[in-house]
């Protein structure tokens, strides 16, 4: 699968709702029913961060188990990541930066990266690569979306998934800016509310992040 098809997949899934939830979890067993809660709630496309030991699993059991769920994987820094993830069943990508190794592994991967970048030359780089969607992290303490928007004369080609530092609060911010599709965030999966199970709660903050489509430039 060549570059330029894996990007459109990527852009597929950024346009799948306002809001991708940058999950962290814990414990393999809350994966399906969070799931469940956030497609409910209108968020189909989950990131499960490689932070935890329980987090392939987590994958596993989302591609498994959760119909509509389109499940990826954060916090990849290695081929071995990238390899674990696909296995895991995952369906998309996304790291906090880039390196050669990575890209390199990206290439001979059938599962589409979204990478991070927190510069302009380092868009320009991966835009040379052929990569047109990149995450913007850490988006609020990089430069918010002042920056970003600053770059949408000069780097037109790209579009941005901004994530680390945004909430609920200052979500529109960022998606009312051209080059922006989606915006990542924890807070529709916050640690006390996996802990506790509390599902329908989980699918609330989904409902109120899902209205945020309506912003999308």
């Amino acid at each position: 699968m060549n570059i330029e098809t894996k990007q459109q997949q990527v852009e597929a899934t950024m346009r799948l709702a306002a809001v991708i939830p940058v999950v962290i979890i814990d414990d393999a067993k809350h994966a399906v029913p969070m799931a469940r809660a956030l497609v409910a709630g209108g968020i189909p496309a989950i990131e499960v961060t490689l932070r935890t030991p329980a987090a392939l699993d987590a994958i596993r059991a989302i591609a498994a188990e959760v119909e509509g769920a389109v499940v990826g994987v954060g916090t990849v820094l290695t081929a071995k990541d990238l390899h674990a993830a696909e296995q895991a069943g995952a369906r998309f990508a996304v790291s906090p930066g880039t390196s050669p190794k990575l890209l390199d592994a990206a290439e001979d991967s059938a599962l589409p990266l979204l990478p991070g970048i927190a510069t302009a030359s380092e868009a320009m780089n991966l835009l040379e690569r052929g990569y047109r969607h990149l995450k913007f992290f850490p988006a609020v303490p990089a430069g918010g979306a002042k920056l970003l928007g600053a770059w949408a004369s000069p780097l037109p080609q790209i579009r941005f998934c901004p994530t680390g530092g945004i909430s609920l609060q200052n979500a529109a911010d960022f998606l009312g800016l051209s080059n922006v599709l989606c915006v990542g965030g924890s807070w529709l999966t916050p640690a006390d509310r996996l802990q506790r199970g509390d599902w329908a709660g989980i699918e609330q903050l989904a409902r109120e992040a899902a209205l945020l489509k309506g912003v999308v430039a």
